[in-house]
């Protein structure tokens, strides 16, 4: 992780590992949801040292199913969230877990934690309840701040993504929920975007660590989820909603 400030819509940069305990004696419950091994096990030894942070890693999920199962059974404070998780991305583990996030005692709270800052998938994660979104620059001070401040109820963004969101939601010409794009799963519309933009089946494979076979798949349920013919009318059905 390197040197990105992070911060809510009405805080500033903190660095919680400063000056003794961080958490102030208090404690936060976390799950890990992302499917690459390596980085979970990056930001469990950023952030688990639970006497140093404040911080327990309860648990760890690679894909949609686990996570669902690994939350309900450890029902922990936070959740970091990535986007992208086979079986259906972070939305759909938010969907699942709505009555989770939505308990009148002891809510779950959800911090997507990503690679990316596309438009689509920070308005996508925040529409599903999650209540940030920070991106994998994020230092492990700032990190822990974060999942303190979404403990407590607090929205948190990354800086360059706050003023984004805000004019997404605040804004009266904004798009409402597009019905067709929500049929769609979370890899779909990955494989989608990436179609639109001219990419070959080989490449988004490579793109998305999926085999050439399965984006086929994707893109067959795409288009008859979408009722399109081809990839050109793809493209400019994509286009028209300013995805790519």
């Amino acid at each position: 992780m390197s040197h990105d400030p992070q911060y809510g819509t009405g805080g500033s940069p903190s660095s919680p590992g400063a000056g003794g305990d961080p958490a102030g004696g208090r404690r936060a419950r976390v799950v890990l949801v992302d499917d690459h091994r390596m980085f979970r096990a990056g930001v469990q030894a950023e952030i688990g040292r639970t006497a140093e942070t404040g911080v327990e890693v309860v648990g760890e999920a690679g894909d949609v199913d686990q996570a669902v199962s690994v939350i309900r059974a450890t029902r922990p404070d936070v959740v970091l969230l990535d986007v992208h998780l086979p079986g259906g991305g972070g939305v759909e583990v938010l969907r699942r877990s709505a009555e989770l996030m939505g308990a009148a005692t002891d809510p779950v709270r959800f911090l997507a934690l990503s690679v990316s800052d596309a438009a689509e998938d920070v308005i996508g994660v925040i529409r599903g309840g999650a209540r940030g979104y920070v991106t994998k620059t994020i230092t492990g001070n700032d990190l822990v701040n974060a999942i303190f401040r979404v403990a407590d109820g607090d929205a948190v963004f990354s800086p360059r993504l706050a003023g984004f969101v805000l004019d997404a939601f605040a804004s009266s010409d904004a798009a409402p929920a597009d019905e067709d794009l929500d049929r769609l799963t979370q890899r779909e519309r990955e494989v989608l975007r990436l179609i639109a933009r001219g990419y070959a089946y080989k490449e988004v494979g490579k793109e998305l660590f999926i085999s050439v076979k399965t984006v086929e798949s994707h893109v067959s349920a795409v288009l008859r989820k979408l009722q399109l013919s081809n990839r050109h009318e793809l493209t400019r059905w994509a286009t028209a909603r300013r995805l790519i």
